[in-house]
């Protein structure tokens, strides 16, 4: 017999560059190698039948195309509608989207930070097919494609616990493999509880986060990996949740607060480019009747802002703002002289360094995105300053 195997559908495409037309395949793997078009694709479930496929005996079987077109497909039934409150989140959220930014939430439990979180990919716009073929490629190299699709279709949004360990998060192990920061590329990372996980692991995410790649070496070799994702962390402002909540008395002491915030190196924390403060919902809120806003009206937004930054960027082959490099920044985005005053003063008075001054004004371009202005006026930049903020405060307190 002939199994199915992990990584069908890269082959595929490979064959299709070298100009081979014919791939013949494991039955199980027929699907996700048909998603690669102008190939003749051939299923065999046995080695008797192959040989009979080559020597011209038999035609193999027939693939049954309403499989060929099914996908692996997660529909997102969490809506923003069903949020009641915090709306300075929702608008962080919808800004990050926009433009795939990173964002921390910081709040007492119970806030709602993994709800807001889980609600995110309702308002990502959806993959193109280069896209849909890059994270299916991953997808097939992991194993995780399934006997019934083709294609990755969805963005992916992962969720691993505090205790993986570095190599489950940047790929590696004795027989290489993908890894969390991997299979997130082109959706979301998510990290509840940021300062529970290992430092260790944490430091792994700088080069992703940096590059959009990750690099593995072992002795005899090295394997690089494709990881453009966007970062979502969650976590407690100290170590029992309630520090600055106005209803609840943190019994934490300094040192153990600052002990909790250094879990999380100044590196890590310069590489997020939007942190927002989440407090407790009021009783008046969660007992209103009054319909919030749907993802789908959110989403119609994130879109458009979207196919603003594709314009903007077409040949550079990047999509959104968070990818711009410095160079880019230069050429592509015109501030408003109130708003480089605005910026002047905030990189003196806040002790910002270069990468928070390019994170800034990338998130600024995508708050005059969603505003559908092409140049960045004050309010787009002090929206952006007020954003990154709490990032500056948190790098810098954990050195008084």
């Amino acid at each position: 017999q002939v199994r199915s195997i992990a990584g069908v559908l890269p082959m595929a495409i490979m064959c299709r560059e070298q100009g081979r037309d014919r791939f013949i395949v494991p039955a199980g793997n027929v699907a996700e190698a048909m998603a690669v078009g102008q190939v003749d694709v051939i299923a065999a479930d046995s080695l008797k039948m192959v040989v009979d496929i080559v020597t011209g005996k038999c035609h193999g079987l027939q693939a049954d195309r309403t499989v060929v077109s099914s996908a692996v497909t997660v529909h997102c039934l969490d809506d923003f509608r069903d949020v009641q409150g915090q709306f300075a989140a929702k608008r962080a959220l919808e800004i990050a989207a926009a433009g795939g930014h990173n964002i921390l939430m910081s709040g007492p439990p119970g806030a709602g930070k993994t709800m807001l979180a889980r609600r995110l990919p309702s308002i990502l716009p959806p993959m193109t097919i280069e896209e849909a073929l890059e994270v299916s490629k991953i997808y097939s190299v992991a194993g995780l494609m399934g006997t019934s699709a083709s294609l990755v279709k969805d963005r992916p949004f992962r969720s691993p616990h505090h205790t993986v360990s570095a190599a489950a998060m940047a790929g590696g192990g004795r027989i290489p493999r993908p890894g969390e920061v991997t299979l997130a590329h082109h959706g979301v990372l998510f990290l509840d509880e940021l300062p529970e996980f290992p430092r260790q692991v944490l430091e792994v995410l700088r080069q992703p986060i940096e590059d959009g790649h990750v690099t593995v070496a072992r002795v005899n070799s090295s394997y690089t990996y494709p990881s453009r994702f966007m970062l979502i962390g969650s976590m407690n402002p100290c170590p029992c949740g309630y520090f600055g909540d106005a209803s609840h008395e943190c019994c934490c002491s300094d040192m153990e607060i600052k002990r909790y915030l250094r879990r999380i190196s100044g590196p890590l924390m310069d590489r997020i480019d939007i942190h927002v403060v989440i407090p407790q919902v009021k009783y008046d809120e969660m007992a209103s009747i009054t319909e919030t806003e749907s993802s789908a009206s959110i989403a119609l937004r994130v879109r458009a802002a979207r196919e603003r930054q594709s314009a903007r960027l077409e040949g550079t082959g990047i999509f959104c703002n968070a990818q711009m490099n410095h160079r880019q920044l230069r050429e592509f985005c015109r501030i408003g002289s109130e708003a480089q005053e605005l910026l002047h003063n905030a990189f003196e008075k806040m002790n910002l360094n270069a990468r928070s001054f390019d994170r800034i004004i990338k998130v600024a371009q995508t708050i005059a995105d969603l505003s559908g202005i092409s140049e960045i006026n004050a309010s787009h930049m002090a929206e952006a300053i007020q954003l990154r903020i709490a990032v500056a405060e948190m790098r810098n307190d954990r050195y008084k």
